[in-house]
């Protein structure tokens, strides 16, 4: 694992290097509006210089759903991130080439263009370095920047899209992945029943669901803050361990004993169709996650003190989880998952 992390970081250096720099013609390829809706967090800084446009979009997501980009050409992005699930999956911990099993739960990809971290350990900032991760791991695509290239480099679809976003045909890795963190970009999950009922739009919260919302503001929104419902911090909330991997959390990233098991606090929008939840999928439901905060977590020095505070619990009564369930449910945007 150390050995593909430094792997990794040297792919990278080499593509902050790269000179591939390129200013696109926005008349034949016009910049696509970002559509931001109102209260969420600042854009990440990248976005900035790498405005999703018209054919750029539509190369990322064609390369999203190429099954090529893997060793064995039967894994793409799309496979692992499926729309029906908030572009997460079903699946305990990700399932790569030849049924290898990742070290844990597959994230959604939903308003990227607002996060400052990625991966649930956060050792990614910018959302154009990120797909040369699941490329590269043994576990998930196992292949190479390089023979990703070399499957595409003909393909004349593909040559036609890279001279109409970047004026040549050339196939390069900073292409690949720019293209791919724009179709990312526009991703945009703000249309659910919480979200009309905040513009006024005529929706009403039924009384479980304003009783859920009440219990979230209560007992959950000092993690699950912001419009995105996360702070983006990383805590440590005393998860069951999965004791047959080196799993650190945020701590294989940082080195620090205090970061040890702490990830990425999850968004909670569109959680009812992510299922299973945790780092490596330890709770089928979300009942079951309420339930193990009632009765009281693991603890330990790094414990968030949300929990540690509190005599390593969160305590729900049963009615309590009902509405908190109910109300995490109006936070689903099926035209974005389109259900």
């Amino acid at each position: 694992m150390e050995k593909g992390l430094s792997i990794l970081a040297i792919f990278i250096l080499l593509i902050s290097c790269n000179n591939d720099h390129y200013e696109p013609d926005l008349l034949d390829n016009p910049q696509l509006s970002l559509n931001i809706p109102l209260g969420f967090p600042e854009l990440n800084n990248s976005v900035k210089t790498n405005v999703p446009t018209k054919y750029g979009v539509e190369l990322g997501e064609k390369l999203f759903h190429d099954k090529r980009l893997s060793a064995d050409n039967t894994v793409s992005c799309s496979s692992c991130h499926m729309q029906g699930n908030a572009f997460a999956d079903n699946n305990a911990q990700a399932i790569g080439i030849q049924n290898r099993i990742g070290l844990r739960n597959v994230p959604a990809i939903q308003n990227m263009m607002f996060m400052k971290f990625y991966n649930w350990d956060g050792n990614v900032l910018q959302l154009e370095d990120q797909p040369l991760v699941p490329i590269i791991t043994h576990e998930e695509m196992g292949s190479s920047i390089l023979e990703v290239i070399g499957k595409i480099k003909d393909d004349v679809m593909y040559k036609d899209l890279f001279k109409k976003i970047f004026g040549d045909e050339a196939i390069t890795a900073e292409r690949i992945y720019k293209s791919i963190a724009q179709y990312e970009y526009t991703l945009i999950s703000a249309n659910s029943k919480y979200d009309r009922i905040k513009r006024n739009e005529g929706d009403l919260f039924t009384e479980n669901e304003k009783q859920g919302y009440l219990t979230f503001q209560q007992k959950c929104v000092s993690c699950h803050s912001t419009e995105l419902f996360t702070d983006q911090s990383f805590r440590n909330i005393g998860f069951p361990i999965n004791t047959n991997t080196n799993e650190a959390g945020r701590g294989r990233v940082t080195g620090l004993p205090e970061d040890y098991m702490s990830f990425r606090v999850p968004s909670l929008r569109n959680v009812e169709y992510t299922a299973p939840y945790g780092s490596f999928g330890q709770f089928p439901t979300l009942r079951a996650v309420l339930d193990y905060f009632d009765k009281g977590v693991l603890d330990g020095n790094n414990l968030d003190p949300v929990f540690k505070n509190n005599g390593n619990r969160i305590p729900l009564t049963e009615q309590e989880k009902t509405n908190l369930i109910l109300f995490m449910k109006t936070l689903s945007d099926r035209e974005f998952v389109k259900k």
